[in-house]
């Protein structure tokens, strides 16, 4: 057996190294074509935003010109009547919702024997309170004083002076005390229905 390779040009094999530059070459070719596929899904994605983006552009500047649009047309005068109107409303609401009953029912059980009232002027205040002022008649300087301690002590009624004093005709006396009155909150009535 002859061992000797004769030909003038030696034969190599050259199968192998070609199958695997084929694969190399295919697996090239499928990145390839994967990534002109992303590129070509980012790019439509991108138009598809940039086309959103300018309508959300342009709709916000249309909304920004009917809100320049709306200011111009707001009338502060009207704003400001309106505010006046509905802050008397409410102290008319406020006077109307104000009992009577309940101030002359603290008064009854505050008043000394020797003291009595001859006028009584209710104003309502921001806050929700009532500034009162109290005409009262009485013997002495002691009944306006304990008139304005059990006033106080009710806890309805604070912050009561006498701004003014003098004895009339008969030789009594006629104060005026001012203070604030906070009048009992509404009560909401409820009614228990029991089953016959």
């Amino acid at each position: 057996m002859i061992r000797t390779n004769l030909s003038t040009r030696p034969f190599y094999n050259e199968r192998a190294v070609h199958l695997w530059l084929l694969a190399l070459g295919a697996i090239v070719a499928v990145i390839t074509v994967f990534n002109i596929s992303r590129v070509i899904g980012y790019s439509q994605s991108d138009t598809a935003l940039a086309t959103q983006a300018s309508r959300d552009e342009a709709r916000v500047a249309e909304v920004r010109r009917e809100a320049a649009r709306l200011r111009a047309t707001v009338n502060l005068q009207q704003i400001e009547l309106a505010s006046t109107e509905a802050r008397v409303a409410n102290q008319l609401i406020d006077r109307r919702t104000f009992s009577w009953t309940e101030l002359f029912n603290q008064f009854e059980v505050t008043f000394p024997d020797n003291v009595r009232v001859t006028s009584v002027r209710p104003q309502l205040d921001e806050q929700g309170g009532v500034q009162l002022t109290i005409t009262v008649v009485a013997r002495s300087v002691d009944d306006v004083d304990e008139l304005m301690r059990n006033l106080e002590e009710t806890g309805r009624f604070r912050n009561f002076l006498s701004v003014e004093e003098r004895f009339n005709d008969d030789g009594l006396l006629v104060a005026t005390l001012a203070g604030t009155y906070t009048p009992m909150p509404a009560q909401t009535v409820t009614t228990d229905k029991k089953a016959p």
